[in-house]
């Protein structure tokens, strides 16, 4: 089944100089895996293609069930340099949340205090 981000996580963002950083959080411990194995730097760095002009790290957090994205290059110099509108990178998280991916059938329908 193909479901956007926002139905299985919640994320944050924020910025640090001329790099985003995006925290994915999944709702539950089951959905973890799956966004281990489908939202790659890779696909991020796809996801924000025309923003994102540097690498795209990640890192893995199972104890918080998130992952952690820094996105260089993407806010045009930084906040104080740059003339972007979000050159903080608070939306961010709200377009990686659009991010669409695969999740197996059934894995929605399961008990959510996993």
């Amino acid at each position: 089944m193909r479901v956007r981000l926002t139905e299985i996580a919640f994320a944050r963002s924020g910025d640090k100089g001329d790099t985003a950083n995006v925290g994915l959080i999944a709702f539950r411990q089951s959905i973890y895996p799956v966004l281990v194995k489908e939202v790659t730097a890779a696909r991020v760095k796809h996801h924000f293609k025309g923003i994102c002009e540097g690498e795209v790290e990640r890192f893995e957090l199972p104890n918080l069930r998130a992952l952690n994205f820094l996105l260089h290059r993407s806010l045009g110099g930084g906040g104080t340099v740059s003339l972007m509108l979000d050159a903080q990178g608070k939306t961010f998280a709200t377009a990686l949340l659009r991010m669409e991916i695969d999740v197996p059938d059934g894995l929605l329908d399961r008990d959510p205090t996993d």
